[in-house]
């Protein structure tokens, strides 16, 4: 399998690194590698200054090969020995699924902010618990919604919205088709109760977009879906999903999620988000623009009462959401995401789940 077609191992790299800190400045620790998107968590902080001085986790096959490709970091005997160093004042971390809270609880009550691989909760319970120890402590526990903040193309967007360049946003729409790979997956990834089904787990991705693309606070979902309609040689995995919500500010939401993604196609899925305004619209190619020579990775399209603009994103807007962040921990500030909006998405993705599943009961 191609590099660009491994999406469970995508790692973006800046094509011009912004460093927001001096080195020292900002120290954090990369640990549990069951999902290879802690590769992109830790180039998100690195370029943005910090430094890496720790890397953990129990199996030794992926601590060998994340030390190989970070090796000024240090290998850490435990995931308490991070816990326990004063210096480190971020634990960022790609654990299954199901096992996110618990880790990052562990890190805010040591006295570390956590920065999690979405989706960053299975349950709704916890949710609750995560909201706790965060009230308890005064730690950040965010989740790297990379759909959004690991795109240029996707984030630059977002600028063109506050600039009012489409005007009120009227509906947003997101379609993220992703590659199953199905022979290169841990056994977790099949187990419902491990990645806590498809609008929890790459669905959060699309509801952070709404809530940030939309400037809404919340949402109601009107409708929710997920089958099997593919792989019944996995039943616990949901090859597709689907749901509907409306925010608190009037703005339709729509997602299609699903493991679809066909083999023709040269990255490991087309996700596109489309956002329709007053006036005006934009879509997004977030990964690639299907069938342009030379390819180009990154793309927002803009249409206004102006005329049809096409604008190449990569390696032109950069990733400023890590810089933000890191600066965010050290002034105690919230100018890259707020906690409410972080939690907000994984509640109204596994509130979608959940009406999902309920209608699925009833049948």
């Amino acid at each position: 399998m191609s590099e660009a077609r491994d999406g469970m191992n995508w790692a973006p790299t800046a094509a011009k690194p912004e460093p927001v800190v001096a080195k020292g400045e900002f120290i954090f620790a990369s640990a549990f590698f069951n999902h290879g998107h802690i590769y992109g968590q830790t180039n998100g902080l690195t370029e943005a200054g910090g430094v890496c001085k720790w890397a953990w986790d129990p199996d030794s096959d992926r601590l060998d090969a994340f030390c190989e490709k970070y090796p000024e970091v240090q290998r850490a005997s435990s995931y308490e020995q991070i816990l326990e160093d004063p210096e480190v004042q971020l634990i960022t971390a790609a654990a299954i699924p199901s096992d996110r809270c618990e880790f990052g609880i562990q890190a805010l009550r040591a006295g570390k902010d956590y920065f999690t691989d979405k989706s960053p909760f299975t349950s709704l319970a916890q949710l609750a618990e995560a909201k706790k120890a965060v009230e308890e402590t005064g730690k950040k526990y965010m989740c790297d919604f990379s759909e959004r903040l690991h795109t240029e193309a996707g984030w630059y967007a977002g600028e063109l919205i506050r600039e009012g360049a489409i005007g009120k946003v009227i509906q947003v729409m997101t379609l993220a088709p992703h590659n199953l790979a199905k022979e290169s997956r841990p056994d977790w990834f099949f187990d419902k109760e491990k990645y806590g089904g498809i609008l929890t787990d790459i669905g959060s991705h699309q509801f952070e977009q709404f809530l940030s693309y939309a400037g809404a606070k919340d949402a109601t979902v009107n409708f929710a879906r997920v089958d099997n309609i593919a792989n019944a040689d996995t039943p616990g995995l949901e090859d597709f999903g689907e749901a509907s919500l409306t925010t608190d500010n009037g703005v339709s939401c729509y997602c299609r999620i699903d493991w679809f993604n066909p083999r023709g196609h040269r990255s490991w899925g087309d996700g596109r988000t489309f956002i329709l305004g007053t006036d005006g619209y934009i879509e997004v190619r977030k990964y690639n623009d299907i069938t342009r020579e030379p390819k180009e990775d990154q793309v927002v399209y803009l249409v206004d009462h102006e005329g049809e603009k096409r604008i190449p994103c990569s390696g032109k807007i950069g990733f400023p959401f890590y810089g933000q962040f890191i600066l965010d921990i050290l002034n105690r500030t919230e100018k890259a995401m707020t906690q409410a909006h972080c939690f907000k998405a994984a509640e109204l993705s596994m509130k979608a789940q959940k009406f999902a599943d309920e209608a699925n009961l009833s049948k």
